[in-house]
């Protein structure tokens, strides 16, 4: 069997690896799973290319899987800052009460959440501009 043949047939074994560890990323998610996932994709790409023997193969995984978790790692370092803080997009938004104010109490449907007001006691229709979270709880005002 040729050289050509064995680094075809090993990159799809690298392929499917990397496909593997993507899909148990998935599976389990910790954000680490993925980086040699693409380790091994990027190492059957080179296989495929290359046709070089196991060990060379091997060689070219170890040096290219710490590679990705650090640039993984590096892409993951700042997240933005409102990341899973869905509340925190809303603040300094202007909005249209559905719904009057009562007691300083009152709901704001936006998108598929209800949020809780609080605030000076306004009727339905009132222009607000929301001006902080309070816990999950958003403080509104009237513009």
């Amino acid at each position: 069997m040729s050289a050509l043949a064995l680094g075809i047939g090993a990159s799809w074994c690298w392929i499917i690896a990397g496909l593997g560890l993507a899909i148990g990323e998935v599976i389990a998610p910790g954000i680490f799973l993925i980086w040699l996932g693409l380790a091994c994709l990027a190492t059957g790409l080179v296989v495929a290319a290359t046709a070089p023997s196991w060990p060379v193969q091997v060689i070219v995984f170890a040096l290219l899987a710490p590679v990705a978790a650090l640039l993984g790692r590096r892409l993951m370092r700042n997240p933005p800052p409102t990341l899973n803080r869905r509340g925190h997009d809303l603040v300094g938004r202007e909005v249209v009460l559905d719904t009057p104010i009562h007691n300083g109490v009152g709901r704001l449907p936006q998108g598929d959440t209800s949020w809780r007001l609080v605030g000076p006691d306004l009727a339905a229709g009132t222009r607000v501009r929301i001006v902080r979270m309070d816990g999950v709880t958003l403080v509104v005002e009237p513009v």
